[in-house]
């Protein structure tokens, strides 16, 4: 008997990977890493160094420091109108569409009635692409053939909804935003169904309102939540280029830095090294924002 338990006591111990073993993990955690470097921070160091140079693409590479900076901050027009329509579309999105889907999600948690059929419908733009709503925006806000002009009845003078370069921008939100609604809208739901109910019936014995329970015992629950709808917030209004490209190829009052970025590397003047230069602007601006928030939200949960 003792002989049989120490056999067993040998089989149950700490299992040694065979070489094999070691061959299947290697290649499981290798490739990914490997498609990682050479997808996302190949690519992302390479401009960072580009940026210092000038290039076309094919010629030689030419070192010039900062000067491609320095152009941009003071010799390109539309770097700034591009740069406050990026921060536009941050603040839109963040205070109007992100509120808005948890508004959205507060009312379907609640059990209203076809509330199944709710949450489908609004979520179904989520899984368009921003192109396709694009050509969406287009089809409502066209100037001769779009359905906004046709219910509103304007015929005669038609309002250029897509055209002029005040009304756009605010079309071109509206229809992004439509997208992020849904998007945010499932993220809090489902944090809601994690909300312990019983916080809510000792809220509701001590006498609190519906509004009281949920900023003061609700919400503050929904921290993590928040932090990723932040985050998605930030990244979806500084890398918007599908939806303004299929509109107008995102100028006449809808310029982004992305679209700039793809003017200037690809586009006829074919200028690589400052192209680069606004990619990691924008690249600064997404971090900043981005581990701000972070910091702050670490910061929070570890003073609770």
């Amino acid at each position: 008997m003792s002989f049989l338990s120490g056999r067993r006591t040998e089989r149950r111990g700490a299992r040694r990977f065979t070489g094999r073993d070691l061959v299947v993990i290697g290649l499981l955690l290798g490739i990914p890493v490997l498609l990682d470097i050479a997808v996302v921070w190949g690519p992302t160091l390479a401009s960072v160094v580009l940026s210092f140079t000038s290039w076309d693409g094919i010629g030689d590479i030419k070192w010039v420091g900062t000067q491609n900076y320095a152009n941009l901050f003071t010799n390109y027009p539309q770097f700034w109108p591009a740069a406050r329509h990026n921060l536009l579309w941050l603040a839109f999105l963040g205070l109007v569409a992100a509120p808005f889907g948890l508004l959205l999600a507060v009312l379907i948690d609640r059990g209203v009635r076809f509330s199944r059929f709710y949450q489908s419908t609004l979520y179904m733009p989520v899984v368009l692409s921003l192109a396709v709503v694009g050509f969406i925006a287009q089809l409502i806000f066209s100037r001769d053939q779009g359905a906004l002009n046709a219910i509103i009845g304007d015929t005669k003078s038609p309002t250029d909804w897509l055209g002029d370069p005040d009304l756009n921008i605010w079309m071109v939100l509206l229809a992004a935003a439509w997208r992020h609604t849904g998007y945010v809208m499932i993220l809090y739901l489902a944090g809601l169904k994690a909300v312990d109910p019983s916080l809510k019936e000792a809220a509701a014995i001590d006498g609190a309102s519906e509004a009281q329970t949920f900023f003061r015992i609700v919400f503050p629950t929904l921290r993590p939540v928040n932090v990723i709808v932040g985050v998605i917030t930030v990244i979806e209004s500084l890398r918007a280029f599908d939806i303004v490209y299929a509109v107008n190829h995102g100028r006449n009052g809808l310029e982004l830095l992305s679209v700039l970025v793809t003017d200037n590397i690809i586009g006829e003047a074919s200028r690589v090294g400052f192209g680069s230069a606004i990619a990691v602007v924008l690249l600064t601006v997404s971090l900043g924002f981005v581990v701000t928030y972070l910091v702050q939200e670490l910061r929070g949960e570890k003073n609770r």
